[in-house]
C-alpha cells in the first residue's frame, strides 16, 4: 500500500533519507517483487497527474524531497510541463553487483513538443531495477548500450523529486 498518510504512524524524529543502494535494494526490489516494505510508507503515485510542486501530501516528504513509486510505463508529461533526462544513467551497486540504474531528469514548464520549455529547479532521480524478477542483473555490470536490462512486466520505479 504505502501512503503519505502512513508517515503519521512513524515515531517522532523519524527521517527518511535512504542511499541509492537502500532505495533500490530495500524498497524498490521488495515493491517490484510484491513483498511488503516495513514500514510501508512510500506511496505509489501516478506522476503524470501532478506537477512537482503538487506532490506535498501525495508522496513521502523528507525535507525538500519527495519519494514515491510509479509504474514503468508512465508519461513524463504533467499538466504544466514535462521531465527530460539530463545525463547518462548511473549504476547503483550493492555488494559489488550492479542492482539498478539511477536516471536524473529536470522539470521544464511548457509543452515538450515546443522544445522551448522553461527549465526549473526541480530535479528527479528515478531508480530502475536491472532485473525486475530478482533485483540483480546476472548479465551485466555496466550501463552501456550493449547492456541487457531485464524488466518484469509489472516493473515499478522508485522516484525522488527535490527542488534546489
Amino acid at each position: 500500500m504505502g501512503g503519505a498518510s502512513n508517515s503519521n504512524l512513524l515515531p517522532p524524529g523519524f527521517h527518511f533519507f535512504p542511499s541509492d543502494e537502500e532505495l533500490v535494494v530495500h524498497f524498490l526490489r521488495r515493491k517490484a517483487s510484491l513483498l511488503p516494505c516495513q514500514p510501508d510508507i512510500v506511496p505509489t503515485v501516478c506522476m503524470n497527474h501532478y506537477d512537482p510542486w503538487e506532490l506535498n501530501g501525495k508522496a513521502l516528504g523528507a525535507g525538500n524531497q519527495w519519494y514515491f513509486f510509479s509504474h514503468a510505463k508512465h508519461s513524463r508529461v504533467t499538466p504544466n510541463g514535462y521531465w527530460s533526462s539530463v545525463c547518462a544513467d548511473e549504476t547503483v551497486s550493492s555488494g559489488g553487483c550492479s542492482v539498478g540504474l539511477k536516471k536524473t531528469l529536470v522539470f521544464s514548464t511548457g509543452e515538450p513538443s515546443e522544445s522551448e520549455g522553461t527549465e526549473t529547479n526541480w530535479i528527479m532521480h528515478e531508480y530502475h531495477l536491472l532485473d525486475g524478477r530478482k533485483g540483480i542483473s546476472s548479465s551485466t555490470t555496466s550501463t552501456n548500450s550493449s547492456s541487457k536490462k531485464l524488466h518484469h512486466p509489472n516493473t515499478v520505479r522508485a522516484t525522488c523529486i527535490y527542488m534546489f
